[in-house]
C-alpha cells in the first residue's frame, strides 16, 4: 500500500485545541480537509469534557458522540434529553441545533465524529476481533483503537490506545484487535488531504 492510502496516526502526537466555543479541548485524529477549524467535510477527534456546558454549533453538520472514558452525559439536544451513558455506544445528533451537555458523574472523553451532511456521510461503529477494513471508492475508513494491542496483519504495526489507521479510496488491510476499536466509514468526498 502507498503512504497516501494507508497512514498510522499516533495518539502521542496530538495537541489539545480549545473548542470553538471555548468550553473545553479536543485532540483531532483526522479530518478532510485537514484542519482544526470549522471548515471541514468530516472530522474525527477526542473531546475532553470536564464541566457542564453548551456544545459548539456547526451549521449543516451532523455529529456522532461515543463515550470512551467516564460515566457519560445528559445531552439536551434541541430541547430533548438524550442520556448517553453506555460506553462505546455511538449516539447521532444534529450539530446545528442548540445542545447542552451535563456530566453524569465526573469528566468524560468522547470520540466525536462530525460531517457536513450535504457533502459526505459518516457512519460510526464500535467493533472487536479480526476486521477486514476497506475504504469505499472516493471515501475513507478510520479505525481508532480504544484499547491497547491492535495489530495490522502483514506488518509490524501495533496500535496503542487511541492510535488510529486511516485508509483512503479502496485501500484495505486486516486489523486484529485485543479489545474494542471505533470504525468510522466516510463516503462521498474527494480524497487529497489529511
Amino acid at each position: 500500500m502507498t503512504a497516501e492510502a494507508f497512514r498510522i496516526l499516533r495518539a502521542a502526537g496530538r495537541t489539545p485545541v480549545a473548542w470553538r466555543n471555548g468550553g473545553g479541548t479536543t485532540r483531532e485524529i483526522a479530518a478532510s480537509p485537514g484542519t482544526t477549524t470549522g471548515d471541514f467535510d468530516w472530522r474525527v477527534s477526542l473531546a475532553d469534557v470536564a464541566a457542564d456546558g453548551p456544545f459548539s454549533v456547526f451549521p449543516g453538520v451532523d455529529r456522532t458522540l461515543t463515550v470512551v472514558e467516564g460515566a457519560g452525559m445528559d445531552l439536551m439536544v434541541d430541547g430533548e434529553h438524550h442520556i448517553v451513558d453506555e460506553p462505546y455506544w455511538p449516539h447521532d445528533f444534529p450539530g446545528d441545533v442548540g445542545t447542552d451537555g451535563r456530566l453524569l458523574a465526573g469528566p468524560v472523553v468522547n470520540l466525536n465524529v462530525m460531517y457536513r451532511r450535504d457533502r459526505v456521510r459518516a457512519e460510526t461503529a464500535v467493533v472487536r476481533g479480526t476486521l477486514r477494513l476497506m475504504a469505499p471508492e472516493g471515501g475513507a475508513v478510520l479505525a481508532v483503537a480504544l484499547e491497547d494491542g491492535a495489530v495490522i496483519d502483514g506488518t509490524d504495526v501495533r496500535l496503542g490506545r487511541y492510535d488510529a489507521v486511516l485508509l483512503r479510496s479502496r485501500a484495505s488491510c486486516v486489523l486484529r484487535t485485543q479489545g474494542d476499536a471505533a470504525l468510522v466509514t466516510v463516503s462521498g468526498y474527494e480524497p487529497g488531504t489529511q
